[in-house]
């Protein structure tokens, strides 16, 4: 049986590319974004997320996807200036204008492992993982 071994990307649909690529542009530091017609690919190191104009559905209720990021609550203030729509609750979830569902979670806390030399490359090798994210990773045997 084939393994699963990862997320190369996550694809969103989103009204109009531009407005898209200001909001987000506007919560994260963005390096490089390849186009296509009708879409538009933010790079994430050795992940990229696919915007797809043209959302025509609501906004979306459990369906959602982890946003893995460095800082988890600059985030947080950079959705409050925007006026996002962040959900209460324990998490750091967030609609963007078009209805996506996003949680936004820190590397240093979960499992999810990006190599050093990817880090490196990101301008992010000194990202490490706090104790219980270690601990979580022995306890499946990836480290």
């Amino acid at each position: 049986m084939p393994r699963l071994v990862g997320i190369n990307h996550v694809a969103l649909e989103v009204g109009d590319l531009e407005e898209a690529l200001e909001f987000y542009g506007g919560l994260f530091e963005i390096t490089r974004v390849d186009r296509e017609p009708g879409m538009a690919f933010i790079d994430m190191g050795d992940q990229f997320i696919a915007l797809a104009e043209g959302r025509t559905g609501g906004p979306d209720q459990s369906r959602h996807f982890g946003l893995v990021v460095d800082d988890k609550e600059a985030v947080r203030e950079a959705l409050e200036a925007a006026g996002a729509e962040v959900l209460p609750g324990r998490f750091l979830n967030f609609r963007d204008p078009w209805g996506n569902l996003i949680q936004v979670v820190d590397y240093r806390d979960i499992q999810f492992t990006k190599t050093d030399s990817v880090l490196r490359g990101m301008g992010l090798g000194e990202l490490s993982k706090r104790p219980d994210a270690l601990d979580e990773l022995r306890n499946k045997g990836l480290l």
